[in-house]
């Protein structure tokens, strides 16, 4: 049986999980990213590289608070708080912002080339971690789903049986690692293609997990995180539409 929220015990001070496993999440993700960028035969220079990473970083942080707090807007614009707004985050907000980030950075440095798939799987390793850290967090944070009668249902901390969708998430991020595994094995797609699945992939799912979720209805149904999702779907169905693969031998249609 756990107690939620998880807590450890760091140089005599209570620490709660998420922010442990977040912390070893980036961390992880970012040694990693490192790793595959050493070894890979594209290199870029150091100006291209360094607008990437700030554009990237800032725009995930201001997304990612962002979006967590236009979850409740009402709140946001009624009754604005600083320390509210910095401890409210959302993925969602972050990839979406992050992209918007790195896509000005590159325009500004003259970049035309796609500098995403070196990312996905640093990030689905961070995003997997970081998650942990969200279901030992049971009801204490909002990343918990909605009760549920079904034989999946957990008690998170308040006694109710509750879609532990932390853990399904998990579940889909390793999915999606051993497909996307499977495609970059092939390497018969152009650049760019790897990244532009996984964030479709995961924007889906994120529009249809929220549906199990608690949220604040913004328009019919729907929440701020699901009309993120479904604006970042409809531009990557157009991105992937668009890209032309080309008939060569290291890019050519994927059977």
């Amino acid at each position: 049986m756990i107690d939620f929220p998880l807590t450890f015990q760091i140089f005599g001070q209570t620490i709660l999980a998420h922010p442990v496993f977040e912390t070893i999440g980036i961390f992880l993700g970012m040694r990693y990213y490192f790793f595959l960028k050493r070894k890979s035969p594209e290199k870029l220079s150091f100006n291209v590289s360094a607008a990437i990473l700030i554009g990237a970083t800032a725009g995930a942080l201001i997304g990612s608070k962002l979006i967590g707090n236009l979850e409740n807007p009402t709140s946001f614009f009624n009754d604005f708080d600083v320390k509210r707004f910095w401890t409210n985050n959302t993925i969602v907000g972050g990839l979406a912002f992050g992209l918007l980030g790195v896509e000005m950075a590159k325009k500004i440095v003259g970049h035309r080339e796609s500098t995403g798939d070196l990312i996905v799987f640093p990030l689905l390793l961070a995003m997997i971690i970081g998650r942990i850290g969200c279901f030992f967090m049971g009801v204490h944070e909002e990343t918990y789903g909605l009760p549920t009668g079904s034989f999946l249902g957990m008690n998170l901390g308040d006694g109710l049986k509750r879609h532990p969708v932390a853990l399904y998430e998990i579940a889909f991020l390793l999915f999606m690692w051993f497909e996307l595994k499977m495609i970059a094995r092939k390497n018969k797609y152009p650049s760019g293609f790897l990244f532009q699945l996984f964030m479709l992939s995961y924007f889906v799912f994120r529009f249809l997990l929220d549906f199990i979720k608690p949220k604040i209805e913004i328009i019919g149904n729907i929440g701020t995180i699901q009309i993120v999702c479904l604006i970042m779907i409809i531009y990557y169905i157009y991105k992937i539409k668009s890209t032309k693969i080309l008939q060569k031998p290291s890019l050519i249609e994927i059977q």
